[in-house]
């Protein structure tokens, strides 16, 4: 079944050039069927990069999904275009009053700036209490994941010395939970951010289920007993050059950054990466949609779901 979104978004071109299932708006309103309302607050600098990676991956999946792209910072931005901005994004206040199937909130390049300091700290901690009496599930990725501990649970941030940043084999742990059916036992999936997700602390100190981790980076994939939150501590939606675009960077500004890790072939950054970790995004993105959010949420959106589960604070 094919993802809709509008008509001029560049996603759509990018996307049918790839063999991907797009349908127009245009077309759309001539179905009988109801999509899937998937609100996407998207927090990176380069949003339209963003756009094509998680639009893709929910494209892969046998559901209709209607995309509503929501932005948080009203500034002006120095990676996207302002009329890309103003055309196909909406704020917070357009769609307070609404409901939504399912929410995803993107990672942002904030892994070393006190919470207390983020321009928009408020507006995210209100945006995540809204999503709990107004989304039937919220997929949390990377700072957003972190963000979401700490304001749900009071998990204090974590900051690691090195930015964590590779292609690490995390080992699947709860294979009854619907979220990781058809994983392998241990998949591919990158990682970019300088937080510690320490497994014994978030055990200890959350009601989260621990789905996936690494022995060293930590957890990577966790959801609530409902599965109305999940929580991805990684960019399984990065392209292939991705995390060579953000080294290449970081060398640029000087900062000496560590080579990610099982990225390039041979450890030689001049040899072109290759993606070896997108059945896992594929699956991931599928799983979540079909079992957390299409089995889950009410025909009529108007009739969403009470919480079933209450957040347990750190002692």
């Amino acid at each position: 079944m094919p993802i809709r979104i509008p008509d001029a978004l560049p996603a759509a071109q990018v996307l049918q050039g790839e063999n991907i299932f797009v349908m127009t708006e245009t077309r759309a309103i001539h179905q009988d069927i109801r999509p899937m309302e998937v609100l996407l607050l998207n927090l990176m600098p380069k949003k339209i990069d963003t756009e094509n990676q998680i639009l893709r991956l929910l494209a892969n999946t046998p559901l209709q999904v209607n995309i509503r792209l929501l932005r948080i910072d009203a500034r002006g931005s120095r990676n996207t275009p302002q009329s890309h901005l103003e055309r196909f994004y909406c704020d917070f206040e357009d769609i307070r009053g609404q409901n939504f199937d399912g929410l995803i909130i993107t990672g942002a390049p904030l892994g070393q700036v006190p919470f207390e300091e983020v321009h928009y700290w408020d507006a995210i901690r209100t945006i995540i209490d809204w999503s709990r009496e107004h989304v039937t599930s919220t997929l949390f990725l990377c700072w957003a994941a972190q963000a979401a501990l700490k304001h749900l649970y009071g998990l204090e941030k974590k900051t690691l010395a090195t930015k964590l940043s590779g292609v690490f084999e995390h080992r699947t742990l709860a294979k009854a939970n619907p979220l990781v059916r058809g994983f392998d036992d241990h998949f591919l999936a990158p990682l970019s951010r300088f937080a510690d997700f320490d497994r014994a602390l978030i055990e200890a100190q959350t009601d989260l289920q621990v789905l996936a981790d690494h022995p060293q980076a930590g957890v990577y994939l966790a959801a609530t007993s409902d599965l109305r939150q999940i929580y991805v501590t990684g960019h399984p939606e990065y392209d292939a050059g991705t995390l060579d675009q953000e080294y290449q960077r970081d060398l640029a500004a000087g900062l000496a950054p560590e080579l990610p890790c099982n990225y390039y072939p041979g450890d030689d950054p001049a040899q072109p990466p290759r993606a070896r970790w997108r059945s896992h995004a594929s699956l991931l993105y599928s799983n979540w949609l079909n079992y957390c959010v299409y089995q889950l949420t009410p025909y009529d959106l108007r009739e969403m779901l009470p919480k079933e589960t209450e957040v347990r604070a750190a002692s």
